[in-house]
């Protein structure tokens, strides 16, 4: 009875592996990184319309005709507002920031929730800043083990895409100039 237990055990690890589930993170050296599955290898913008609560994040992304940039090589790290956070905004704001004529704003806007290169949260604690793609540093506070970029606090992290990685926060964060 051990003997088919264990069997059984092994071969449903063995299937989790092979499907994705349960993967390991770190190439055994010398091996390439098996590739994810179709179906779990998105970018960032596919992962973000896959995912509930970023469909305020997705149609102003599109306003501002960062579509293909977001779907581009990168990698990025996206600091990612939810549906939630964008309604924390002001009545009016964001519809007045979708608007054709606002697109410079938008664009400046969500380029300040992203920053090049993949910055994964354990390295995200170590900074005090970072340089967003829109060109002004957000702010990175650590404090009894909660992280906040500027005023946002991060609710989530390492969604990891095949172009970067997003961490989902609980506000819209403004450029100072905003």
């Amino acid at each position: 009875m051990r003997v088919v237990l264990f069997l059984s055990v092994f071969l449903l690890g063995g299937t989790l592996l092979l499907t994705g589930c349960g993967e390991s993170t770190a190439p055994t050296p010398g091996e390439d990184k098996p590739e994810k599955p179709a179906d779990q290898a998105k970018d960032i913008v596919d992962t973000a319309v896959a995912t509930d609560g970023f469909q305020t994040l997705v149609a102003a992304v599109k306003a501002a005709g960062l579509v293909d940039t977001l779907k581009g090589e990168g990698p990025f790290t996206v600091f990612a507002p939810t549906d939630e956070a964008f309604g924390k905004l002001p009545a009016g704001t964001l519809d007045e920031l979708l608007k054709p004529e606002n697109k410079e704003k938008l664009t400046a806007i969500l380029t300040y929730h992203v920053v090049p290169g993949k910055v994964l949260a354990a390295d995200v604690v170590k900074l005090d800043s970072a340089k967003t793609v829109q060109g002004a540093e957000v702010a990175i506070t650590v404090a009894n083990g909660k992280v906040k970029v500027d005023e946002a606090n991060v609710t989530a992290t390492d969604i990891e895409c095949t172009n970067g990685v997003i961490h989902v926060i609980d506000a819209v964060i403004l450029p100072k100039s905003e």
